[in-house]
């Protein structure tokens, strides 16, 4: 009799306790929705703070985007004007120089591909021997100049080493030391020296420490011009002034205004033409920019007077 009353209490007990089981899981379900809810549609501060960075992230992005698509198209637009600016001037298309780099290093690529590895040692070797060479003609060169300094034969305030106008963007540099059309007889001819796109009244500079040699006053070709001699066989020339601000036989340091610079003379437009002579013997003048320009700058303006098609006189 007892063991039956036993049983059936257990069984009232866990008839009890059965629905007490199924209201806890529906609370913990109705717990556990909820929680999501308010987890899917309510930050907490930290990831409201989180997404709202980003969301500030993204205006700025689309605003310089925006700002950058409006730059460029200003630049394009600036770009046309000059090249239509150029057809009119010079009555020819701008020349594009990195379009012709970028063709060179295609075929040069091109030409490497269909070379086997014995060719490719051998013109490895051969232009390694020529680097070699012009790494000592370069050292022999650098040791004969600190020599002549050492001596007194040479002073680097004497080596046309700036450039005659006031150039820090490198964008006035328009005509290089190479063949040229020249403007008024429409023909190829060689430019001697360095063409700089400026207005008239331009301050002139002088490039190094000298006196002056020679002045020229009447209407020539070169109109109104200047010669600085520098000693040890440099010479600097500043050709189409407007006026000359020194007289022959004055002495100059390097960065004195000596002229303003005009349109005197058979001059194409508005521009100063400037030479360097060593022994008598014009050399390219961007190779003489050396106290002022970074390696960068110095292949950049090596570039522009390159790219250059058409001189000013």
């Amino acid at each position: 009799m007892i063991n039956k009353l036993n049983k059936l209490y257990q069984n009232f007990s866990n008839w009890r306790f059965f629905p007490l089981l199924i209201r806890f899981s529906v609370w913990m379900g109705m717990i556990l929705f909820w929680w999501v809810i308010l987890s899917v549609c309510i930050d907490a501060p930290r990831e409201y703070r989180l997404r709202h960075s980003t969301d500030d992230l993204r205006r700025e992005y689309v605003a310089i985007s925006e700002r950058y698509d409006s730059l460029t198209s200003i630049i394009d637009n600036v770009v046309r004007r000059d090249e239509n600016v150029f057809r009119k001037l010079f009555e020819s298309n701008p020349y594009d120089l990195s379009a012709d780099l970028e063709n060179e290093r295609i075929s040069l690529h091109e030409q490497l591909m269909e070379l086997d590895n014995d060719e490719l040692v051998d013109m490895l070797g051969n232009r390694m021997q020529r680097a070699y060479k012009k790494e000592d003609m370069v050292l022999k060169s650098s040791d004969d100049m600190k020599y002549n300094i050492s001596t007194g034969a040479l002073s680097i305030d004497c080596v046309p080493a700036i450039q005659p106008v006031n150039n820090k963007q490198l964008t006035l540099l328009a005509a290089g030391k190479k063949p040229l059309i020249n403007p008024f007889h429409r023909a190829m001819r060689e430019h001697h020296g360095v063409d700089y796109l400026i207005p008239e009244g331009t301050a002139v500079f002088a490039t190094a420490d000298g006196v002056v040699k020679t002045l020229s006053e009447k209407n020539t070709t070169h109109g109104k011009a200047i010669t600085v001699d520098h000693g040890n066989g440099y010479e600097t020339s500043y050709s189409h002034l407007l006026d000359v601000r020194v007289r022959k036989g004055q002495k100059v340091k390097r960065g004195d205004i000596i002229a303003l610079s005009g349109n005197s003379g058979l001059s194409f437009a508005p521009h100063l033409h400037y030479e360097v002579r060593f022994r008598d013997t014009r050399v390219d003048p961007v190779h003489y920019f050396f106290l002022e320009l970074s390696p960068e700058e110095y292949q950049r303006i090596i570039r522009i007077a390159l790219s250059s098609m058409q001189s000013f006189d």
